[in-house]
């Protein structure tokens, strides 16, 4: 008995773990041209870490803004993430500089081509499918938590 109380126990605080790591990232409201998007801020190194590894399912206006301490040729990866993404690496001006589509459970390295202060990570396909690529610029950012 003692066994299954510790084990529920365990469980219990995962699962309280987990649905807090979802919702403790601000959300800001971004546009793109005249799309809007609801993005989770990882402006702290933990949830730069864990971006959203073990998410099912997100939103098609949803995703997550990844602010950095300081510009540079930032790389991002799939590990344990299970949704199919576009990450588009933007410049401290807010204007992309590349877009990049990325595979569920892999470590490929997906960098930006030149100094990146953001990364937004997208449903794949949600950049293509609105027309939007390299140079165009991404409004709101300056609504984000400064980078920890």
């Amino acid at each position: 008995m003692k066994g299954r109380t510790l084990l529920f126990g365990l469980a219990a605080s995962l699962l309280n773990a987990a649905a807090g790591a979802q919702t403790t990232m601000p959300v800001i409201e971004l546009t793109a041209g005249f799309h809007r998007i609801e993005a989770e801020v990882a402006a702290t190194d933990q949830n730069r870490q864990s971006g959203l590894m073990h998410r099912q399912s997100m939103p098609p206006q949803r995703g997550m803004l990844f602010v950095f301490t300081q510009e540079n040729t930032h790389c991002m990866w799939m590990r344990n993430t299970l949704l199919p993404l576009s990450v588009a690496f933007i410049d401290a001006d807010g204007a992309i500089i590349n877009i990049e589509d990325m595979q569920p459970q892999t470590e490929d390295n997906h960098c930006a081509r030149r100094p990146a202060r953001y990364a937004l990570e997208m449903n794949r396909g949600w950049f293509t499918q609105r027309g939007i690529a390299a140079g165009a610029k991404l409004r709101g950012l300056e609504r984000a938590p400064r980078p920890q």
